[in-house]
Order: structure tokens, then C-alpha cells, then sequence
């Protein structure tokens, strides 16, 4: 079997299935818990690609004790999580997740952020995998062989409301906010209670579903027009969110356009809506 080395940030069904036997493939099942419904019932399928890995991003690549939810767990414990689930420095990984791309983006990025570029999205997620008959088994918990994977953390891909706020007199960064315009306006009060409404100041709207088109990320030209307006703006970009999983995404579209200096905020609205002394725009 030989080794697998991946092309870009985003690959695509048929590839993965063409390249199952590669000895250092590893597929990871990035889902967030399941919504579910007043009855009871869930609306995704309970089933995972075959010889998935559950990449647990709420309990095992979080710090679990942080004030805010999907807090960056820190470089020691990613390693730490990272070997358990079997994966290995020269581990080829396929990240994704059962809506199409949307916490998927959150797990390619943290490794990323560890320095680890063998990694990309399925297009499509769990969705595509299926139309393409893609083999699938019951979702399941399975113990893996300990892996030797050791990332070295990047602090610029993933940092604090100092920088963001730093960053409000330095005027360096464009902010983009990834969730949807109304909240970002403040018209609609957040789900999550007890925050404020509304932006960061100066920050920009685009919706992370901009990017999608039916579950997969749009063509590269088509996100080239959505990011021209603002990658000759600022120095860089800096994503937020609601809580740092789909500015992830944006950081995915931007980087298949070819952008670099990329940052996610990690805390996001969930953080800066939060902290009363920072300030905020509305409309």
C-alpha cells in the first residue's frame, strides 16, 4: 500500500474512495452532537464512513474548563488527543462531518494550526460520501493503536480578543463574521443567552453558507469573487463566528483562494458579546 499525500485543503468523494487502501489514510467523523428534536428523533443518519475516527471536538479537542465553548485545548493536550484517535505524523487525514462542511472545517483547521498540511475536508461530508456509494457502518466508539503525532502550535492561526481588540487601533486585520446578516446587524437577539447583539467594529459580513452551495464549497472562482472585495483591504483576515466552528469555514474558502495570513478568533461573538468592557457596532 503506498502513502498518501493530499493536494489541497478540500477533497473529493470519488478521490477518497479510490484511495482507501493508502496506508496512512485516516478518516475522521468531525460531527458536533446531533441536534434533536421535541420527539426525540435526530435529522442525520447514524451512521459513519467505514473505519471512521470520532475527532470529539466538544470533550476531547477543547479545553473542557474554558469559560466559552470549542476554547483551543492547547498544543499538549491536541497532541495528546490526536495520538489516542491513532493518528501519526505522517498520517494523511480526511476530515468530515455529517452536514456537508460545516464543524469539519474547525478540525482541519486546529491541524493546521499544529502544523500538520497532509489534511483536507471531504466536499460534501457525509452526504456526498453516501452518493457516491461510499461504504458506511453504524456509528460506533473503536480503540485505536496509540499514534506518534507531535504538532508544534502556530499562535497566528487561532487567537484571543486581545489581538482582536489590539487590532481595532492597529487597523492591520480585516475582521469577516461568519454568521448570518441579521445577527450580525443586531436585529435578531443571539441563541445564546445572555450575550448582546450585534459586530465587532469594523468587522464585514459573510455568511459561511455564502460559501456553500447544496453542502460543498463552491468552485474556486466563485469564491475568488466573494473574498476580491476584501483581500487587497488589510494586511490579513481575521474569522469569527458564533463560537469559532464555522469561521473555519471561511478560512477554508479563503484558503483555496490562495489568501494568506489567516487567523480564526477563537472565542468569536460567544467571547466578545460576553465581555462588557468590548465594544460593539450595530446595523
Amino acid at each position: 500500500m503506498s502513502l498518501v499525500q493530499l493536494q489541497g485543503p478540500v477533497v473529493e468523494a470519488d478521490w477518497v474512495i479510490k484511495n482507501l487502501n493508502g496506508s496512512n489514510l485516516v478518516i475522521l467523523d468531525a460531527t458536533l452532537p446531533k441536534a434533536v428534536s421535541s420527539d426525540g428523533s435526530t435529522d442525520l443518519p447514524q451512521l459513519q464512513i467505514s473505519g471512521a475516527r470520532f475527532f470529539d471536538i466538544k470533550r476531547q479537542f477543547s479545553d473542557f474548563e474554558a469559560t466559552y465553548p470549542n476554547t483551543w485545548p492547547g498544543e499538549k493536550a491536541f497532541n495528546s488527543a490526536a495520538r489516542k484517535i491513532g493518528i501519526n505524523n505522517d498520517s494523511a487525514i480526511i476530515v468530515y462531518d455529517d452536514h456537508g462542511i460545516y464543524s469539519s472545517a474547525r478540525a482541519w483547521w486546529m491541524f493546521r494550526a499544529m502544523g500538520h498540511e497532509n489534511v483536507a475536508v471531504l466536499n460534501g461530508g457525509l452526504p456526498a460520501w453516501m452518493a457516491e456509494r461510499g461504504p458506511t457502518e453504524r456509528k460506533r466508539n473503536g480503540d485505536f493503536e496509540e499514534g506518534d503525532f507531535k504538532g508544534k502550535f502556530n499562535k497566528n492561526f487561532i487567537i484571543d480578543h486581545q489581538k482582536v481588540l489590539r487590532n481595532l487601533e492597529d487597523d492591520k486585520f480585516l475582521v469577516l463574521d461568519a454568521r448570518a446578516k441579521d445577527r450580525f446587524l443586531g436585529f435578531v437577539e443571539e441563541p445564546r443567552e445572555g450575550l448582546r447583539s450585534g459586530h465587532i467594529p469594523g468587522s464585514e459580513s459573510l455568511p459561511y453558507t455564502d460559501l456553500l452551495k447544496e453542502g460543498k464549497m463552491r468552485d474556486r472562482e466563485e469564491l475568488n469573487s466573494l473574498f476580491s472585495s476584501y483581500s487587497n483591504k488589510k494586511k490579513g483576515l481575521i474569522f469569527s463566528c458564533g463560537s469559532g466552528i464555522t469561521a473555519c469555514v471561511l478560512a477554508l474558502g479563503a484558503e483555496l483562494t490562495g489568501l494568506e495570513n489567516l487567523s480564526v478568533y477563537d472565542g468569536s461573538w460567544t467571547e466578545w458579546g460576553s465581555l462588557d468592557h468590548l465594544p460593539i457596532e450595530k446595523g
